[in-house]
């Protein structure tokens, strides 16, 4: 029985200092958005072209459910079916 608490012991142990690590997260050439600045989750495709006009690009939807992106100069729009699920900002170029 003590057998078994030590191992249980060290298990629980071994496991927590396993999981403590960190990544630091490049964030060069990130800048913060502010609302409007992209279209909001839930936009129809028709209200994001009325708003922000045509996209660069239009990439045509893949899987299932259906997913597709339009790409503009600054930013970029996925859709589920035709409602926006998520828009960023592109990163800007370094020279």
């Amino acid at each position: 029985m003590a057998k078994l608490r030590i191992l249980a012991v060290l298990a629980l142990a071994l496991g927590a200092f396993g999981t403590a690590g960190a990544q630091n997260l490049d964030m060069e050439g990130a800048a913060p958005v502010s609302s409007g600045m992209t279209p909001a989750r839930g936009m129809t495709a028709a209200s994001v072209e009325s708003k922000f006009g045509a996209p660069d690009a239009k990439v045509a939807p893949v899987g299932d459910p259906p997913i597709s992106r339009w790409e503009y100069a600054n930013f970029v729009v996925f859709f589920e079916y035709d409602r926006v699920i998520h828009a960023v900002v592109k990163r800007k170029q370094s020279s």
